[in-house]
């Protein structure tokens, strides 16, 4: 796929593109990641607005703070308050991503528990 005359037009178009837009492109580039003078300045800017962190302390910090949340009990408080066999919560609702369908079967099987008999089965009785 791909080999068509006008596929290989596009193609040919498109790396003439990126040629043109490659000078604009590193200056772009440059100034972000600050090996320019004027991202220098920028940066000085910076500083003097809001307090730079360099980011080797936040992912030391992160990486403390997520070591401490694998401690910790990894359930959810939401999961402790619903039944599972049921799968009802402490209001006698099902999950969010149970469908109407598949919350009527459970009713009906919670029900037939509870009155002792289910629905009979049709079919031949011998």
């Amino acid at each position: 796929m791909a080999k068509s005359l006008r596929s290989k037009w596009k193609r040919k178009m498109r790396a003439e593109k990126r040629k043109k837009n490659a000078p604009k492109e590193l200056a772009r580039l440059k100034q972000a990641l600050s090996l320019d003078k004027k991202g220098d300045d920028a940066m000085a800017e910076v500083q003097e607005i809001a307090t730079v962190v360099p980011a080797e302390k936040i992912k030391k910090k992160v990486d403390v703070e997520m070591a401490e949340d694998e401690c910790d009990d990894d359930r959810m408080d939401m999961d402790k308050k619903r039944n599972k066999k049921t799968l009802l919560d402490e209001h006698g609702q099902y999950p969010a991503w149970m469908g109407q369908r598949q919350a009527k079967k459970m009713k009906g099987k919670r029900m037939g528990k509870k009155s002792g008999q289910g629905k009979k089965k049709k079919g031949i009785a011998w």
